[in-house]
């Protein structure tokens, strides 16, 4: 099982979601974007590296959020999400075609990847970063 992380990055109401490029795994899904972990990286570096590599940002990485485990054709991978800061940089996305902050309640009107929708509904259910 791969160990995968997903940042949930918030701007005051608003919350930041990336959609897979043409040509990549799961083109045109919407996701918490983040990436796989590497051998001896933490959950939390592996985000602070991915949304730095991803978006040419520096970010915060806070409290756990939650974890989806999904089958996939290609494998069964296991999402770890985390409440996540924006600290510095311009955002500038490599491996995205589009980005969006998204109010929570119009979450729904996107489509995710599989392994993200737990995180969409528990995020529509109310939970917060407090």
């Amino acid at each position: 099982m791969k160990q995968v992380t997903a940042a949930i990055l918030t701007q005051g109401d608003h919350i930041f979601i990336a959609r897979r490029k043409a040509g990549s795994n799961l083109a045109g899904k919407w996701e918490f974007p983040g990436g796989k972990t590497e051998p001896g990286e933490t959950p939390e570096q592996c985000l602070v590296r991915e949304m730095q590599e991803e978006f040419g940002i520096t970010v915060a990485v806070g409290g756990f959020f939650e974890e989806s485990i999904y089958h996939y054709e290609n494998g069964t991978i296991q999402l770890l999400a985390y409440w996540t800061k924006w600290i510095d940089g311009e955002m500038t996305p490599t491996v995205h075609d589009d980005v969006q902050w998204v109010p929570i309640e119009e979450l729904k009107d996107y489509e995710f990847a599989p392994a993200d929708i737990p995180f969409v509904e528990k995020l529509r259910g109310g939970s917060s970063a407090i």
